[in-house]
């Protein structure tokens, strides 16, 4: 099992730079995780592809009735949000080196991936991939 930040699975949909490739590493691995955040992060995505004018409404709404079905079908794995992982995710601030500049969602998906054993996380946030070492992971990007 891999763990994907929301922009990469955004990107399994979209066609962006490196959608081709996030796509392949997905199927190639079978099995994707990312926090229950990250589920929201993605209908805002979809969202704002509306609101700026790079979907129509009904691209848009294609976009969320594919998502809601994978979601339903269970393509994708998604890691629970509790009490012990948002505080983890706050401690994790108190030890963070002072040149990193990490925003609270990212820490949830740090943590999220750190609290599940996973040993790495793939993203193409480079905060994200900044800060992956120091909750011990490996940051990846395609």
């Amino acid at each position: 099992m891999i763990y994907f930040d929301s922009a990469y699975v955004a990107k399994f949909y979209l066609t962006e730079p490196d959608s081709a490739r996030v796509r392949a590493l997905a199927e190639a691995e079978g099995q994707v995780c990312c926090s229950a955040l990250g589920r929201v992060e993605v209908a805002q995505v979809f969202h704002r592809k509306l609101r700026e004018g790079q979907a129509t409404r009904a691209e848009s709404l294609a976009l969320f009735e594919q998502f809601d079905a994978d979601c339903a079908n269970e393509l994708w794995t998604w890691l629970p949000l509790t009490a012990e992982l948002i505080d983890a995710a706050s401690a994790a601030f108190r030890r963070l080196a002072p040149r990193l500049a990490l925003r609270t969602a990212d820490a949830i998906h740090l943590a999220s991936a750190q609290a599940h054993g996973l040993k790495a996380v793939y993203t193409n946030d480079a905060r994200m991939l900044g800060a992956a070492e120091a909750f011990r992971l490996r940051g990846g990007s395609v």
